[in-house]
């Protein structure tokens, strides 16, 4: 056993938590020691807390009162595991494996609460992974939160595989704040109403006044097209990215083969070339805003933008 005058306590014994210390973080030359909520205690210098913490450095500044046991505990509200993240980030060490969200936020919230732009930014720099861009509201609250202008972007773009008025997502949804819930909304539905709106231009039929034949010159009635665009916004509305429409939907729902299918009763040729009406209709997706826009500096997502 090391013989330190700073281990003991009053009546010359080791005090107590000592026996507790994290492995990694029970230096006897820490001045500090860290009690977490779950009874693991990390024995840090203070100099190091000072250069990466607001908050630890603003509370060293503050009048003293001399403990009795010049290493007695600075109790804290994380568990073991968030707290030796954060340490790991601030003293230099390899960091923990980042790849769950179950990891991070405890983090986030303890270097939020503490003040520290360094492991903050560290973990800015590595959210942009498959393991988290696979729960991309998660990440899009995640990035709304701090203010993570490009994540969120590409975040909310993302999220465009997901039918927001599913039920399993309103718990996510509630933590967003209403600026930027708003925006992943308005993202949502204005691409539905932008190619509502562009399904009714030409060389679309319009679903206004009379159609003829575009060979005969006959009068027709295009039901089959407008059956067809009700799918199509339906699905939009589903899973606004659109994919499904220009893969499978287009092609083997029965309001896509009847439309496909519709000839003039006049001179029984086709409506609706196919292969054309495809290939528009997939630009018209492509061309729809595709991300919310940067926030302001009160995290506000004031409008929705186009792809480049």
């Amino acid at each position: 056993m090391q013989a330190d005058g700073d281990n003991e306590d009053l009546d010359g014994g080791v005090p107590p938590f000592l026996d507790a210390l994290h492995p990694l973080f029970s230096s006897p030359d820490g001045d500090v020691v860290l009690g977490s909520k779950d009874g693991v205690f990390f024995r840090v210098h203070s100099f190091v807390l000072k250069m990466a913490s607001g908050w630890f450095r603003a509370m060293f500044t503050l009048p003293q009162k001399a403990p009795a046991d010049p290493l007695e505990p600075i109790y804290v509200g994380e568990d073991a595991s968030a707290l030796e993240g954060l340490l790991r980030m601030i003293c230099g060490l390899p960091i923990p494996k980042l790849d769950t969200y179950e990891v991070i936020e405890p983090i986030l919230d303890a270097a939020e609460k503490y003040d520290m732009p360094g492991p903050l930014s560290i973990i800015r720099a590595l959210v942009m992974t498959p393991a988290l861009l696979g729960d991309p509201l998660r990440l899009y609250a995640m990035a709304c939160r701090y203010g993570w202008h490009e994540e969120a972007r590409t975040a909310s773009q993302c999220t465009l595989s997901l039918n927001l008025h599913a039920p399993e997502h309103r718990p996510m949804l509630q933590k967003l704040r209403t600026d930027a819930l708003l925006n992943l909304i308005e993202l949502h539905h204005g691409r539905r109403e932008a190619l509502r709106d562009r399904l009714n231009d030409p060389p679309f039929v319009n679903d206004q006044g009379d159609a003829t034949c575009s060979h005969c010159g006959q009068p027709v009635d295009y039901h089959t097209w407008r059956e067809l665009k009700y799918s199509i916004i339906f699905e939009m509305d589903r899973r606004p990215l659109g994919d499904t429409i220009v893969s499978a939907g287009l092609l083997d729902w029965p309001t896509s083969r009847a439309c496909w299918a519709a000839k003039c009763n006049n001179c029984d040729r086709v409506l609706y070339d196919k292969k054309e009406t495809l290939r528009v209709i997939r630009e018209c997706i492509d061309q729809l805003p595709a991300t919310v826009d940067s926030f302001d500096t009160d995290m506000v997502l004031p409008s929705i933008s186009s792809p480049p």
